[in-house]
């Protein structure tokens, strides 16, 4: 009997499960990432602002712990073109991009074979991609964590993608954390899913003990749309769960830089001795010393149904089991 999970685009990506680990920034290694790609999903590597060599060491890595595909993510509206040609030439044959024309780097994508896919946040962005010739849309719903490009919620946006994808395949991004929301993608027309709050308390996930408490203690409500975290980012809106910055910088009337309170203040030291200051665009990593709960939390919506702790291959499984029986359920 056919699993009612498989998609056309599951066979495009090599994977057995609709259900892709979004590059949820320093916190995905390579472990991450394997641990995904093993369980049938497709885990993602964010290199964005990593050296070329760091980039090649972390790509290696997760060929050490998996042969199964994976992919590698790169935001645009920063230089990128020598961190895309390593990962190509190191024959990564998945490319995620996001923030920028897709245009841009799509030739390149395309001459190794691989595969592009790029993250929309409306329907316009969706058009322009399709036609610089991406092979595969992530729509990425306002409810998302992180990095936030639109301003529509999932629920609406999908649907519209897919529509106007013509024959591109799309992956709903935003708001999904169980079995439940990746049905309802299916059933909205993406032909996959893709997760990042869910994977911030994964064991495999390289967050802070205090990030982690912060997401299993949240509600969807805590996850404030804010543009507070720019150092490093500027003028890129976000989604965040409230801390000490973000609540003091809302007291204050939400001025703009350099007028915010504790301006410039490290708050948090990185394993290797580097200082973070209270609104740069890093997250809290485990063996930071200081205030690392004052740093970016970035968290979607669907923090509010994370309540535990547990390894990615279990969390693909579990995710995918739950997706068969609502889908059962819905068809019954």
């Amino acid at each position: 009997m056919p699993d009612s999970l498989v998609t056309p685009l599951c066979g495009r990506l090599g994977i057995e499960l609709p259900l892709i680990q979004a590059p949820i920034g320093s916190a995905a290694t390579p472990e991450l990432v394997a641990a995904v790609s093993n369980a049938g999903g497709l885990g993602m590597l964010a290199l964005t602002w990593m050296s070329e060599q760091e980039a090649v060491r972390q790509v290696q890595q997760v060929r050490e712990l998996t042969d199964r595909p994976f992919g590698v993510n790169l935001v645009l509206d920063f230089a990128i073109d020598h961190l895309l040609a390593v990962c190509l030439e190191a024959g990564v044959q998945v490319i995620s991009t996001f923030w920028g024309d897709p245009a841009t780097v799509r030739e390149r994508v395309h001459a190794r074979g691989a595969l592009h896919l790029h993250t929309v946040g409306s329907v316009a962005e969706a058009g322009q991609a399709v036609r610089a010739g991406v092979d595969v849309l992530v729509a990425q719903g306002w409810e998302a964590g992180g990095h936030v490009r639109g301003q529509v919620a999932t629920m609406a946006l999908v649907p519209a993608v897919v529509d106007a994808a013509k024959a591109a395949p799309v992956v709903a991004a935003g708001g999904i954390a169980d079995g439940r929301g990746l049905a309802a993608a299916l059933t909205l027309g993406a032909q996959a899913a893709w997760l990042g709050t869910r994977f911030l308390t994964a064991r495999e996930a390289a967050t802070h003990a205090s990030y982690r408490q912060a997401v299993l203690r949240a509600h969807g409500e805590d996850a404030v749309y804010t543009r507070c975290f720019d150092g490093g980012w500027p003028n890129a809106p976000h989604r965040a769960l409230g801390n000490a910055t973000l609540t003091a910088w809302d007291a204050a009337g939400r001025p703009s830089a350099p007028h915010r309170p504790g301006e410039g203040e490290v708050v948090a030291t990185g394993p290797d001795g580097h200082p973070h200051k209270r609104y740069d665009d890093m997250i809290p990593v485990p063996g930071m010393t200081g205030e690392p709960e004052a740093l970016a939390l970035y968290a979607g919506q669907s923090a509010g149904l994370v309540h535990d702790q547990v390894s990615a291959g279990d969390l693909v499984t579990t995710i995918a089991a739950q997706a068969r029986q609502a889908l059962a359920h819905a068809a019954s």
